[in-house]
């Protein structure tokens, strides 16, 4: 866990005073509507559908449970008693009142938490790998670099108002969990044949209207000018990135356009005149940064073999322990993920009575932290392997012990047309209803890793272009209707899904989903996940299966 120093804890406490004041300003009606905009906006403060939402900043997706435990009572004295863990590791309140927004940052400054730049256009919450420091196939450990980055992007006076929204994400593991590929900025750390970190950075990636896989621009980095590199990347965007168009305007419509290979070269001739007059980051920059993350006092402990401790548990802790436990660097310990999506409940969704019992059992069973997954779910990252019994009936106790990672129902969500404005159809009932027709844990691990993502539009916050199988809310003169596309993946070897057709009804959805299984399950080779059959097949068969002789 991060730990602030004084000046860290500075900014933060004058920040709230700050925003203290123009928030009384703007009730006083002494600043307009417009000038506010910006003010609210770079303090996470949105205007939804029935009320304000508060997005909430979790650097890199890691939590104390000290700050669990303030976020439970929060949404209990400011909201309605719970909160929404959304696909950027951040989290959200969809209930505050403007008035008490100043309260609410001045009681997250207590537990070095904020909502600075969570929202606005501007650089937002870097995010990494879930498993970040304790995955096994992990090379170099991405937070101190998120955490430099953080440091160098808040309150960046250059990049405090660029074209659109900008959002980066590191990696530094063999398998790519941040979804790098599809961020304005990829950051993908390795060690060359000395052992020596080296840096490949990636641009133009991103969703929404528009989505683009990010392209390689620069190999081979020095870890010593990242920030350099950074800086001269934001800074051609900023030049020639679009603001007459915001549909135009991210990222990657300016790469599309130049070209990866020119964009690129903008980009070196920046960096090359940077580094003439800026300083590479200092030697030791990095250690001094990692020095602030506590680390926890494993105990020398030996693995278990798992074979023998799935034996010892019912069939529910068996499923559990296959599909929810994950292998980790030390010996003896494993990392647990909650996944948020038991049937009937918001994909991402926490009650403040759920977030206090997480913190106790965070604190009995894996160093008192926690993470947050892009896929809107919990992780414990360090628990003992002799321990996960005892975990897995605790969590079982209170709902969150459901073996599903990964799977079918581990639904990625927006929050859709019950609280987003923008949406065009509603996202959380369509989740539950999917959820509802595949209730059969032996028919969801028989079809084994299936990535389902929902968005409510083409703002695309659920990710639905990189889902196996990706369904996107649209409006038909008036009606919600959704469209499904399939073939999308968000690993190294990232893929776009495709539309297989015609939009369907919300009740006809859980059956398509079926129709598009049974031909994979009818035709996969062995080891073949779904996305592994969608894309050696093509989108064909499953057209046909769905639409019949209408497809051909």
């Amino acid at each position: 866990m991060y730990i602030y120093d004084d000046y860290d804890q500075r900014i933060v406490d004058e920040r709230v005073d700050q925003f203290r004041d123009q928030t009384r300003r703007y009730l006083a009606g002494e600043i307009s509507e417009d000038e506010f905009l910006p003010l609210r906006l770079q303090n996470g403060l949105y205007i939804q559908r029935f009320a304000p939402m508060m997005r909430i900043a979790i650097p890199y997706g890691l939590l104390s449970t000290r700050q669990v435990r303030k976020l439970a009572d929060i949404s209990r004295r400011y909201d309605k008693g719970y909160v929404h863990f959304t696909t950027r590791q951040n989290v959200q309140l969809n209930w505050p009142s403007l008035e008490e927004v100043p309260d609410i940052l001045a009681e997250l400054a207590t537990v070095q938490m904020h909502a600075i730049q969570t929202s606005g256009a501007c650089i937002r919450n870097t995010t990494t790998d879930q498993f970040a420091g304790v995955a096994a196939d992990e090379v170099v450990d991405p937070r101190p670099w998120c955490e430099l980055i953080r440091q160098w992007s808040t309150f960046h006076p250059e990049f405090a108002f660029l074209p659109r929204k900008f959002k980066i994400a590191v990696c530094g593991a063999d398998e790519d969990r941040a979804a790098t590929l599809v961020h304005d900025i990829g950051v993908h750390l390795r060690k060359d044949y000395q052992g020596k970190v080296r840096i490949n950075i990636l641009a133009g990636g991103g969703l929404g209207r528009t989505p683009v896989i990010g392209a390689l621009i620069k190999e081979d980095l020095e870890p010593e000018q990242l920030l350099n590199y950074l800086d001269a990347a934001l800074r051609i965007y900023n030049r020639y990135g679009r603001r007459d168009n915001k549909y135009k305007a991210r990222i990657k419509i300016l790469v599309k356009a130049m070209t990866p290979e020119v964009f690129a070269r903008e980009v070196e001739d920046e960096w090359n005149r940077i580094k003439k007059i800026s300083q590479p980051l200092g030697p030791g920059e990095i250690e001094r940064i990692a020095r602030n993350f506590t680390r926890p006092d494993y105990e020398a402990l030996a693995d278990l073999d798992f074979n023998d401790l799935a034996l010892q548990g019912s069939p529910q802790f068996q499923r559990w322990l296959k599909q929810n436990v994950s292998a980790h660097q030390q010996a003896g310990y494993s990392a647990v993920t909650l996944t948020l999506k038991a049937t009937a409940d918001a994909p991402g969704d926490v009650s403040a009575e759920q977030l206090d019992e997480v913190a106790d059992l965070a604190d009995r069973f894996s160093f008192g932290e926690l993470r947050v997954s892009h896929e809107q779910n919990l992780i414990f990252a360090d628990v003992p392997q002799t321990k996960l019994p005892e975990l897995w009936q605790a969590l079982d106790r209170i709902g969150l012990a459901t073996p599903n990672r990964g799977l079918l129902t581990d639904v990625i969500c927006c929050p859709g047309g019950d609280y987003c404005a923008l949406a065009n159809a509603r996202s959380i009932p369509l989740a539950e209803e999917i959820q509802r027709y595949f209730e059969d844990l032996d028919y969801l691990h028989d079809i084994g890793e299936l990535d389902l993502n929902i968005s409510g539009c083409m703002n695309a916050c659920a990710h639905h272009h990189v889902g196996h199988i990706g369904i996107l809310g649209v409006d038909r003169k008036g009606e919600e209707y959704y469209q499904i596309q399939i073939g999308g993946s968000a690993t190294r070897e990232t893929t776009l899904g495709k539309i297989i057709g015609p939009s369907f009804k919300r009740e006809e959805v859980p059956d398509v989903i079926r129709q598009l299984i049974s031909v994979y399950l009818e035709q996969r080779h062995d080891g073949e996940r779904f996305i592994d059959t969608s894309l050696r097949l093509g989108l064909e068969p499953f057209k046909e299966k769905v639409y019949g002789q209408k497809a051909a």
